[in-house]
This record gives structure tokens, sequence and C-alpha cells, in this order.
């Protein structure tokens, strides 16, 4: 009898645990506290007090700590446990800058054959797996960097980004910085020579997995980012910093066609699963931030209807943007009905400026860097995002060039005064919204509008890309360039004030809904 209860007991414990954390029959059962670390050595010692309501995730539940910081979750054997890092609290970082706040637990590791290391076997799940958090003030105010597609084939090119862009950037003033995914360009041994150079910049560093970060050779989505497991931990999570949340998706679903492998956009129900429970824990005056790497719009299909459920995740937030990178050109788009989007006002969704620009490619500078201009005229470089309570702005930053670089004027450099009348110019606004007012003047003049160009290339861009073809395709000495695609920012309007002969000052501005305002400047010859 004294059994029989003993067995039912150890049933309704196991039942207990199971409501709690969401665990299924055959998984077992991680847990552990969120604790300070006072004295800074990773382990929780006995007068270090929990923190409570801090939560926690298996990638598929969340739950908060209870007043002691304890939390309680499900795990298989192929799990990472991970904290939401709260406001106020930093979580332990290697030399690198990047963050430790996770737990993988595979006891018998990653599979050999995945064509680059992934993670060594675990072994049995510890008894505790608990999470060091530090006190810090984390700024209401306070900017952001991201980073769209470094994407290095090999260590020269991890030098480029070294000097394009790493070098200026060492010590600004940023809470912390991403990488919008395709960190790297296939070769994953290179993750670790890519951390060293990105961690000089000296500030905590996150990632997003890309299309070119995962293991080729899997057969499975689950297998595929084995290796970015081991260098980065969870390929999607969360976390908070100051006032607003911040959630990294991963968007690369790898799928087998027959014989033939390859990605397609779309989030596993798990993730997905995820993103919903962590965003009932998140108030709805909180700002959310969805950063990932294969855009919403204008990219690889979909897989349906989990782009549809994710939208309808982001729709429920009365604060949301997000961030991708992915198509090597810089956009802002406002997703509305016509994309799918069901929400009361339109989605602020943009595509981010790549650090490599079109691949690294291009005709060398006097440092042997590539100018490696995007497709649509936009000069490679970063975007440095400032945040303040629900509100942000946006700032387009080429690479080793002045912040004030913000558009480009192509124009002649002489033109004939009998020609002056009808000459059009044209203007890339590299930052604007797709509704800025733009508008030009010459010597001071009145402002007049420009008109937004349709199926256009940039021509600076065009004119490269034109002088590259006589030299292909075996005499070119630099990686050629991409294809030149319609800009989404460009403006165009005739010389009609250049009326006489002389030397000429063209300004242009662009207006963003925002308020933002941007500026650009060229001198002509009328003569």
């Amino acid at each position: 009898m004294l059994q029989l209860k003993t067995v039912a007991l150890i049933c309704l414990v196991a039942y207990v645990l199971s409501s709690i954390s969401g665990a299924h029959a055959d998984d077992a059962v991680a847990t552990g506290v969120v604790f300070v670390d006072t004295n800074g050595n990773h382990t929780r010692e006995a007068d270090e007090t929990g923190i409570a309501g801090v939560r926690v995730s298996n990638g598929r539940d969340v739950v908060p700590t209870n007043a002691d910081g304890r939390y309680t979750l499900a795990v298989d054997n192929d799990s990472i446990v991970f904290v939401i890092k709260p406001s106020g609290y930093r979580t332990v970082s290697d030399k690198d800058h990047l963050s430790r706040f996770y737990y993988i637990h595979k006891p018998a590791g990653s599979p050999r054959d995945l064509g680059f290391p992934g993670v060594e076997p675990t072994g049995p799940l510890p008894a505790e797996i608990d999470f060091p958090l530090y006190r810090v003030e984390e700024p209401t105010a306070f900017d952001v960097i991201f980073f769209g597609d470094p994407q290095p084939r090999d260590q020269k090119e991890i030098d480029y980004i070294a000097h394009d862009v790493v070098d200026n950037l060492v010590g600004v003033n940023a809470a912390f910085g991403v990488t919008l995914g395709d960190i790297l360009f296939d070769d994953l041994s290179l993750f670790e020579s890519f951390n060293r150079t990105v961690g000089k910049i000296g500030i905590p560093w996150y990632n997003v997995i890309g299309n070119h970060d995962i293991n080729f050779a899997a057969e499975t989505d689950e297998l595929s980012d084995e290796t970015y497991e081991r260098v980065y931990g969870p390929a999607y999570f969360s976390f908070d910093y100051g006032s607003i949340h911040f959630i990294v998706v991963d968007d690369i679903h790898w799928v087998k066609e027959g014989e033939k492998k390859l990605y397609r956009s779309g989030l596993s129900e798990k993730q997905l699963t995820f993103i919903e429970n962590d965003l009932k824990h998140v108030p709805q005056d909180q700002l959310v931030v969805a950063m990932m790497h294969i855009p919403l719009v204008k990219s690889t299909p979909w897989i349906e209807p989990r782009r549809e459920k994710l939208l309808r995740l982001l729709e429920s937030r009365e604060h949301c943007i997000s961030l991708a990178g992915h198509t090597h050109h810089h956009e802002h788009v406002m997703l509305t009905d016509s994309d799918g989007w069901q929400g009361q006002k339109p989605h602020h969704h943009m595509i981010n400026v790549t650090v490599c620009g079109a691949w690294w490619s291009g005709k060398p500078d006097e440092h042997g860097i590539p100018h490696t201009m995007c497709a649509d005229g936009t000069p490679n470089g970063y975007t440095i995002m400032h945040f303040e309570g629900t509100s942000y702005l946006l700032d387009y930053q080429a690479a080793r060039r002045s912040p004030s670089e913000q558009i480009r004027i192509t124009a002649p450099e002489v033109v004939p005064l009998a020609d002056a009348m009808t000459q059009e110019f044209r203007a890339n606004v590299f930052n604007a919204f797709p509704d800025a007012v733009v508008e030009w003047r010459i010597n001071d003049r009145d402002w007049q509008s420009m008109l937004k160009t349709e199926n256009e290339t940039d021509p600076l861009f065009q004119a490269l890309f034109d002088e590259e073809q006589p030299m292909l395709p075996a005499n070119l000495p630099w990686r050629k360039l991409a294809k030149p695609m319609v800009c989404p920012h460009l403006w165009k309007a005739t010389l009609t004030a250049a009326e006489q002969k002389g030397t000429h000052l063209i300004q242009v501005r662009a207006t963003n809904s925002n308020g933002q305002i941007l500026k650009g400047e060229r001198i002509i010859r009328v003569e």
C-alpha cells in the first residue's frame, strides 16, 4: 500500500512539473536559478540571491522565475535553455563581447557529417542550470549598430571588414551591435576570426543566422544550424534593453526537395510558439524590435502560412518595427494590406544596407578595398538606430565616409548653356522613406520639388557596371559587380534655374515622414 502511495505521489509531482513547464511525457526537466553574481565567478554561492520574474525559455515555452529566482522547463536531447535578459542587467560575455546567456543540452553532441564542427557531447543534464546576471545602468535613450551581411568569403575579406567599418567604430558610444545574418559566406571555419575582428569594437554583439551561416551538408532544418549553435547559441531568442524588447528571428528554413537541398524563408512551428509565448510577457507600451535575415517582402518566397502567423503576432503589438538584410540594398518598406499586413497602421520594415555592399565587388581603392557599392547605388555601410521610449530614428552610415553623406547627386560636370534648361540630374537619397518629400534648389534660390523615378537604376552604379562589361569574363582584375537593380529611393529634376554661365551649387534636401531631414550638395559648371 505504501509503495502504491509513493508511486502515486511521484506521478503527481511529474504531472505538476509538466503542467508548469509545458513538458511532454518523454521530456526531461531542467531547473535552476537566475541570480545576481556579486563576486563575478559565474557560479551561484549560498549568499547570492535569485531574481524573481526573469523569463527563461527552452525555445518553445517561456516561464518567469519564482520568488527565489528558480525556473523549471522541459528539455529533450536537443535543447538550448536560455535566459531572456531583463532590463538593468547584463549576461556573461566572452572576450569578443558575445553574450553567453544559454546552456546547450545535446548529450550525444551534433552529428559528425555536417561539414563543419557542431556541438561536442554535453553529457547528462545537470542537476542545476543557473544563469548569472550583473546589475548595470541602462539608459532610456541609447544607440544600436546594425550590420547587414558582412559575408566574407575568406580572411582577406574579414580584413576588409576590419578596415572598412570596424576601425572607425572602435570605442563607439552604443549599447550593443547586431549582425543581421550572413555573418560569413559559407566557410563556417571563419566564425572565430570574424568574432575577434568585430569584438574589437568593444560593445556587446548579437547575431542573426543567415542562409550562408548554416551547414549545407545537413539533411534537415533542425540540423542545419549546429555549427552556428556551437559558436553563438540559440538561433532565435529575445532580450530587453532599457525599455525596448528585441527578438532575434531565425527565418532560414533548410529543406530537401528530391535530391536537391536549398533554403526557403520560414520559421519552425516551435519558434512561432516561442515568439507567441514571449510576447505574452511584453507590455503593449514597450517597443518591440524584430530582427531577421530574410525580409518580409521582396525576397525569397516565404513558407506559408508561417509568414502570416508571424505577421499576426507582430500585428498584436502597438509599437513594433522589424529589420532584415539579405538583398544587398537599403530600403524602408511600409507594409500594408497589399503585403498581407492587417494592422491598423503600416508596419515599418527596414532592409538594412550591407557591410559587404555587393559581395565585396568592384574596383579596389587606394587601400586595396573594393568600392563594393550595393546594387541600388547605396555605398556599403551600416545603420545606427537611436532609441528612446517607443520612438526610434535610423541613421545610415556609409563605410569610411562622413555621416553627412546621405544623398548622391549625379549630374554632368559641365553643362553647355544651351542645354542647361533641359538637363536632368538625379538624387539617390540612400535613407529615404517611400513617401519622402525631396526638393532641390540652385544657388540658394527657392526650393522646387523633385520627381521620384520609376524603374530606373542608380546612374553611377549603372556606369560602373557598364564599364566592366568589355573586360568580362577573363580580364577583370576584381570581383565583378552585381547586376544593377531598380533603385527604390531615386529622384530626378531638370536644371531649369541654371540660366547663366558660371559655377553653380545644387542642393537637395529630403524630408522623411518622421521629420528626419537628409541633405546633399554638388557643384556644376555651366559654360
